[in-house]
């Protein structure tokens, strides 16, 4: 009896040993949390909030000053009963994250407008906040018709340095991209 409460012990330690480290050698996500659409004037603004996490690697990568380039993708689509989605709206924004060795600090670029943060984790948050950004006109869509958005974000592999893109296309930590997120916006309140 003695001797299966040992065994027993070191099969939870064991258990116990491989999920931390399964845990600890977790990669990269982001995931998309919510987004919405507002009016405003004759704009639709997109409004969405990320949840992202930088493994080691990427972290690593950040530090040496590497540039990380995010594309937030948004379509507008006209569900179509028999055939394919009609496509009425794609818009592509890039958000940049940097290091700045001299400074000590991390750089989000988003259009033309750059932001400073002290840590990684601030500047993350800010990454993580897609806040007004004009996606179509309201002459783009007709009252009549019902709509899907769809909401994508990811690291833009094409950007990454030669030697991170190697790298990239072998590990999944490098694979950075939220799933794809879709909703039937309410646009005409």
């Amino acid at each position: 009896m003695h001797c299966c409460k040992k065994i027993k012990l070191i099969f939870c330690i064991i258990a116990l040993v491989l999920f931390s480290s399964s845990v600890l050698a977790e990669g990269s996500s982001l995931r998309l949390r919510s987004a919405n659409l507002t009016a405003y004037e004759d704009d639709y603004l997109l409004n969405a909030d990320a949840e992202i996490n930088f493994g080691a690697e990427v972290e690593k990568a950040i530090l040496k000053g590497f540039t990380f380039s995010f594309l937030i993708e948004f379509q507008l689509l006209s569900p179509k009963k028999y055939w394919f989605d009609d496509e009425v709206v794609t818009t592509v924004q890039q958000v940049n994250l940097s290091y700045h060795a001299l400074t000590r600090q991390y750089i989000v670029t988003r259009n033309d407008q750059q932001r400073a943060y002290a840590s990684l984790d601030e500047a993350v948050e800010d990454l993580s906040i897609i806040q007004d950004m004009k996606v179509f006109q309201e002459a783009d869509v007709d009252r009549n018709e019902r709509y899907r958005a769809v909401l994508l974000m990811r690291l833009d592999q094409k950007k990454l340095p030669k030697a991170l893109r190697i790298e990239g296309m072998t590990s999944s930590e490098w694979k950075i991209s939220s799933q794809r997120f879709e909703w039937t916006p309410n646009l005409f309140k």
